[in-house]
């Protein structure tokens, strides 16, 4: 499957959305930022909900729209699903005729056996004869998906589908979610403005504000940037890909291969062998210039100073750090980075008091 090429200009009260992007076709890309930054009106737009008079869209080789050539595919004619916040259940119907009616509307009948693949993907087969009252609104955003699915899509909007959820059950549905980015080789747009879901679901993260699309890339390494950080405050951090190496069943800790070092984290049942992606925030670094000894702390990695960052308070600096190719950052006080004498290059020893396994 081929790129997906996005050019778009569209001018709107606040701001004008003006972005030139191209995303892998494959896995999922995340639009991420506050509020009014023009993440739904780049969905709509793809979506040809929005038309913009300046625009370049193409999907899997296919033009949906080019103003220059006048190339213009309604909604209706783009081989798309879109799940929106709200699932949009009609109240009369059970699961399974919602799903059908879904699918029949768009004229996809002919093929019940990607529905049926889609309920299997979702869990879904124990709540095909519930009505839709009966459902949580976790099970109804499964549904909600599952009937995006069913429709055969060559690409998956997906418009902050958990930010109607309570913290819980967002908790329910987000490994449905890891399910469906591994399992289903279909590209999905996800727009969300929560760090964790970032850390969590994105290959690709795409970084907006007023319009523009001001950071690009795979997530660990948009992430790990300092000059101008995309996560503020206390979520501030990088994201490691890993492997479990071993499991201490007396400590109930796991041992976790990265790039550079291993490192040791609460056990939750993970397996050995199996690929993981961990969090590291910047918070929870340390950093020395001898190793450190008679310590509690766990993980301590022999990095480099790669380069050194303002923080938003002046009492503070982000130092980002590499330890062979794994990039995480460090928030410390500017008096101890003084201390230090930091500079990039400069080897040091980095104490990671916490490490959180997001997938």
């Amino acid at each position: 499957m081929s790129d997906i090429q996005i050019r778009l200009k569209l001018a709107r009260q606040d701001f004008t959305l003006d972005v030139d992007l191209t995303l892998p076709a494959q896995g999922i890309s995340v639009l991420y930022g506050a509020s009014g930054s023009g993440k739904t009106t780049l969905l709509r737009c793809v979506a040809g909900l929005e038309k913009a008079p300046s625009a370049c869209l193409q999907v899997d080789g296919v033009v949906w729209q080019d103003h220059a050539s006048g190339v213009f595919l309604a909604p209706w004619r783009r081989p798309l699903g879109y799940v929106f916040q709200e699932s949009s259940l009609f109240n009369h119907l059970n699961v399974h005729d919602n799903l059908r009616f879904g699918v029949r509307r768009e004229g996809k009948g002919q093929n019940p056996a990607s529905l049926e693949e889609a309920i299997a993907l979702l869990g879904l087969e124990n709540l095909l004869q519930r009505r839709t009252e009966q459902l949580s609104g976790g099970e109804r955003q499964r549904i909600a998906i599952a009937r995006a699915l069913a429709l055969q899509p060559r690409l998956l909007l997906l418009d902050e589908p958990l930010a109607s959820l309570d913290h819980a059950r967002r908790q329910d549905i987000l490994p449905w979610i890891e399910r469906l980015r591994d399992e289903v080789k279909i590209p999905m747009l996800y727009v969300t403005h929560a760090a964790d879901e970032v850390a969590r679901l994105a290959h690709t993260l795409v970084v907006m504000d007023k319009g523009k699309a001001v950071a690009v890339g795979p997530v660990a390494d948009v992430l790990a940037g300092i000059d101008s950080p995309v996560v503020l405050g206390d979520d501030v951090g990088a994201l490691l890909e890993g492997t479990v190496q071993e499991r201490d069943p007396r400590w109930h800790l796991a041992k976790v291969h990265v790039v550079g070092g291993a490192l040791w984290l609460r056990d939750t049942g993970v397996q050995v062998g199996q690929k993981v992606r961990l969090r590291i925030l910047a918070r929870d670094v340390s950093l020395a210039t001898s190793e450190p000894s008679h310590t509690s702390i766990q993980n301590i990695l022999l990095c480099v100073v790669d380069s050194l960052a303002p923080d938003h308070h002046p009492s503070q600096v982000l130092v980002r750090l590499r330890c062979g190719d794994s990039i995480f950052v460090a928030r410390i006080t500017a008096r101890g980075a003084d201390s230090l004498a930091l500079a990039s290059g400069q080897s040091v020893w980095a104490q990671v008091k916490s490490v959180a396994l997001v997938a």
